[in-house]
């Protein structure tokens, strides 16, 4: 279920803010975070994130294709590791 147009994109205020500072002074560096449900908004273009999947943090370069995507979308929870092989089995 999407999010009413009313209340607008849900974006972390920590997050938000610390976007908006590195934006004022032009630096760039890495992000830490873990707000996987916070939209990315135009501002983040172009920083590099880093969003924690439950085990380690996975850094993610925002570009404008990304814009309107959650954050969590573009840092996998799951490994998958291919199926199993009838030969791997038997033995």
């Amino acid at each position: 279920m999407s999010r009413s147009l009313k209340k607008g994109p849900y974006i972390d205020d920590n997050l938000l803010n610390k976007v908006t500072a590195m934006n004022s002074s032009g630096e760039k560096r890495v992000i830490k975070t873990w707000a996987r449900r916070s939209t990315v908004s135009p501002e983040m273009v172009g920083h590099t994130l880093a969003v924690h999947n439950g085990k380690q943090f996975i850094p993610v370069y925002v570009s404008e294709n990304m814009v309107g995507h959650k954050v969590g979308e573009f840092a996998l929870t799951r490994t998958y590791r291919g199926h199993t092989s009838r030969a791997g089995k038997k033995k």
